[in-house]
C-alpha cells in the first residue's frame, strides 16, 4: 500500500501545537494556537506521525489564502501536498468560497510548478517583498 492510501488528512487539535508552532517561523505560539480553534491548520499524518502541513491565512479577513503548505522531504512526490489541497478545497467549498490564494518566493521554480499543476494561475507579483529583496508570485485557483 502506497504512502498516498495510507495516509490520512485532518484538522489539527491542541494536541499538535508543539508541532505546529516552527521556531523561524515569524507566527507566534498565540496565533497558532487560535488557527488549531478555527481549523485554519490541516494536517498529514502516517502512521501516527505529522508529514505535512497547511496553515491557512484570509487576506480581508474574508479570501481563503495559504500561508504555508509543507510536506516533510522523506514524502515529496507521493501526492501528500495534493491530499492537503483537496482536504483544504473541499473545506472551503463547503463554508461558500468559491476560490483559493497561495504564493511563492520568485526565485522557487519547484514551488511555482507545483501551483500551476494543482489547477492555480498565475495573478500577480510583488517584487521586493521578501528578505534580501526577493519577490513574490501570487496564484488563484477557483474551486467552483
Amino acid at each position: 500500500m502506497s504512502v498516498y492510501e495510507r495516509a490520512i488528512v485532518r484538522y489539527a487539535g491542541p494536541d499538535d501545537l508543539e508541532w505546529c508552532v516552527v521556531e523561524d517561523d515569524h507566527v507566534t505560539e498565540q496565533i497558532i494556537r487560535h488557527k488549531i480553534v478555527n481549523n485554519e491548520i490541516i494536517l498529514a499524518e502516517l502512521d501516527g506521525q505529522i508529514i505535512g502541513y497547511v496553515r491557512l491565512e484570509y487576506l480581508w479577513s474574508t479570501i481563503p489564502y495559504i500561508a504555508v503548505i509543507f510536506v516533510e522531504d522523506a514524502y515529496r512526490g507521493e501526492g501528500i501536498g495534493q491530499m492537503l489541497l483537496q482536504f483544504l478545497t473541499e473545506q472551503l467549498k463547503n463554508l461558500g468560497h468559491d476560490e483559493l490564494y497561495s504564493s511563492s518566493q520568485v526565485n522557487e521554480p519547484e514551488a511555482q510548478a507545483w501551483h500551476r499543476g494543482s489547477g492555480f494561475i498565475e495573478c500577480g507579483i510583488i517584487n521586493g517583498l521578501n528578505e534580501g529583496g526577493i519577490g513574490e508570485v501570487f496564484f488563484r485557483k477557483q474551486l467552483s
